[in-house]
């Protein structure tokens, strides 16, 4: 075993913004020691085996040191064949990277080091800002903020200020007020132009413009990348021509890196906050109803299924999906169809409403036998309407569905613009998550998950008029485009 560290940068927040390679090594890896400024859509690319160990610093608060972490990181790598260091943004960019590489060196360690999208970029690039313009900026440099040991911030302010170029700073909040002042008495002008980025692509992103004369007195939360110069009073405003610019959206179903719903929404402009009220989790019995109803597949007339999971589950236990020949599928809703194309099966029969009624209304009558896998728990129309109509109806647990730990504040949850609900059992999940919250927003897949909403408490609905994934983008794209909520 040749052990590896792999310094990873994870870019400044959004999951789409780290490199291929850098996301190649985070699924590859054996532990992650990740940074507190990773933000936690990123943590849900590593897989589930993987280990989590996180070194954060946080302001005000007791942390590793960077010695203690370098100790771990060389700790790690003689147990492990690949130890990944995620760190915000760029490793080499005020993350301390050069420490943690001459550590592991000298420590005999193979590192490799994989570049990542600072926020001194990315910040003004998503405010629409360009650090260099023709005519305003031939260049730009990047400065700290804040000094190790609070060291004072003695940089050549006059150079700076005859430069022309256009000043990017990190980590300078706290400082600001001492930055423009500096800057001033340089020979800026009070009135030159500043654009602050709190939280670069993440969901609290939030953009300020001023002045140097003004920087000290405006309100800005840490973290955020200030920039300043003739380029900070342009606007080219670039997010503002998708229709989902400037919206955040709380996605509630179980994460999947592919989910057609996130990369949609994410298409259109709006920031995607995947955190689940609900996972999935194998079937109490470890699947044992399940393989043997399939055992006997050839004996049943109908299949049905009412989730992709329910088709997941049930098709990735069939070796020979030749067997199904003799057995119709029933389906409901468009996902459900679109993960049965995935394994190359048609659907026989998907009403024209994606609810358990109209599957039912649909059915044909009969005498036969049908096959539903299901989750443990779930509604009773479906199995008592088909066996209404004629039918000896089999329900197996195909999986079962788990509320985990709330993976977002209950203030943020609370201030996202739009809570997405795409089942009945994602309602349980949030207001078990979130007792207290209501969201800004909540926007639902269907007439079902709607009536869950009313029933606890939340009543000011969206409901989708297509029951898909497409109908719900169509609602929000519309809800964004109306000057108020109707």
């Amino acid at each position: 075993m040749v052990a590896r560290v792999a310094l990873v940068g994870a870019g400044p927040g959004d999951p789409g913004l780290i490199t291929v390679r850098g996301l190649e090594l985070l699924r590859k890896a054996d532990v992650v020691v990740t940074d507190f400024l990773v933000d936690v859509r990123l943590k849900q690319l590593i897989p589930k085996h993987v280990e989590i160990v996180d070194v954060g610093k946080r302001p005000g608060k007791t942390s590793f040191s960077q010695d203690a972490i370098n100790r771990e990181l060389i700790r790690l790598s003689r147990s492990h064949e690949l130890v990944v260091r995620l760190k915000g943004g760029d490793p080499f960019l005020f993350g301390r990277g050069g420490e943690e590489v001459d550590a592991l060196l000298g420590a005999d360690i193979a590192v490799e080091v994989v570049p990542g999208i600072t926020s001194a970029l990315a910040g003004p690039m998503f405010a629409g800002v360009p650090v260099t313009h023709r005519g305003l900026a031939d260049g730009y440099i990047v400065i700290t903020g804040h000094r190790h040991a609070d060291a004072p911030l003695d940089y050549d302010w006059s150079a700076l200020v005859n430069s022309g170029l256009t000043i990017v700073v990190l980590m300078g909040v706290a400082h600001r007020g001492v930055i423009a002042k500096a800057l001033v008495d340089a020979g800026m002008d009070t009135a030159t132009s500043v654009t602050a980025i709190e939280s670069v692509t993440w969901a609290q992103e939030r953009c300020l413009r001023t002045t140097v004369g003004q920087l000290a007195d405006i309100e800005i939360a840490s973290p955020a990348v200030i920039v300043i110069g003739k380029t900070a009073g342009v606007d080219l405003g670039w997010r503002r021509s998708l229709p989902l610019a400037g919206w955040s959206i709380h996605l509630l179903r179980p994460f999947d890196v592919g989910d057609e719903l996130a990369v949609g929404l994410r298409d259109f402009g709006a920031t995607v906050v995947q955190a689940p009220a609900i996972e999935i989790r194998d079937p109490s019995d470890g699947g044992l109803a399940l393989k043997a109803a399939l055992r006997e597949i050839d004996g049943y007339d109908w299949l049905v299924f009412t989730s992709k999971n329910g088709v997941e589950r049930t098709l990735n236990e069939i070796a020979d999906l030749r067997t199904l020949a003799g057995t119709k599928i029933a389906c409901i809703g468009s996902g459900t169809r679109s993960a049965l194309e995935r394994h190359r099966v048609g659907c026989d029969l998907m009403p024209t409403e994606f609810v358990g009624e109209s599957l039912v209304a649909s059915f044909p009558e009969g005498s036969g036998r049908v096959l539903f896998p299901r989750a443990r728990v779930a509604r009773e129309v479906v199995p008592e309407g088909l066996t209404a109509k004629g039918w000896s109806v089999d329900v197996v647990e195909a999986y079962q569905v788990h509320i985990p730990e709330p993976m977002v504040t209950p203030d943020l949850a609370a201030a996202l613009d739009v809570t997405v609900f795409t089942a009945a059992s994602t309602v349980d999940g949030y207001r078990a998550q979130y007792p207290e919250v209501k969201p800004k927003r909540a926007v639902a897949i269907g007439p079902v998950t709607a009536d869950r909403l009313r029933g606890v408490g939340i009543d000011q609905i969206h409901v989708a008029q297509e029951y898909s994934v497409q109908g719900l983008t169509e609602l929000l794209s519309w809800l964004a485009s109306s000057p108020a909520d109707s």
